[in-house]
């Protein structure tokens, strides 16, 4: 079973993708509040197979955890969707450059669960 963390500060947006993704496939999805809640579980090897990111959170933000994620040679191959209600331009260049997707709030569901089964059939091919 494939393993999805989302790392949001929206408890609506973490309710949502968990139940709906745990509802239209068969991944377990775990939720966390913040970027340091996602970098404590890593530190514990609580490691995912893709993490759903937003950019804008309190304390560490989406651009920071990503920052931090290059630490560990098995952190750095962890896709990441960023899903983030940020719209300008920049945010989505930099967010497809760092990241493996680039997904703008508000979002379909079925289609953010099509987006991961690609990255994850893809990445699964590649390793």
């Amino acid at each position: 079973m494939k393993k999805i963390m989302v790392v949001d500060d929206d408890p609506d947006v973490r309710t949502s993708v968990k139940y709906a993704l745990e509802y239209y496939s068969d991944y377990e999805v775990i939720c966390v509040e913040s970027g340091s809640s996602c970098y404590e579980l890593l530190k514990n090897n609580e490691i995912p197979d893709l993490i759903i990111l937003d950019i804008m959170m309190p304390g560490m933000s989406g651009w920071m955890l990503n920052d931090r994620l290059k630490e560990k040679p098995s952190w750095k191959r962890i896709p990441i969707v960023f899903l983030t209600a940020r719209w300008d331009k920049f945010a989505e260049d930099l967010g497809k450059e760092l990241g493996t997707d680039y997904i703008k709030k508000p979002f379909d569901i079925k289609d953010l669960k099509k987006r991961i089964d690609e990255i994850l059939k893809a990445y699964n091919e590649n390793n």
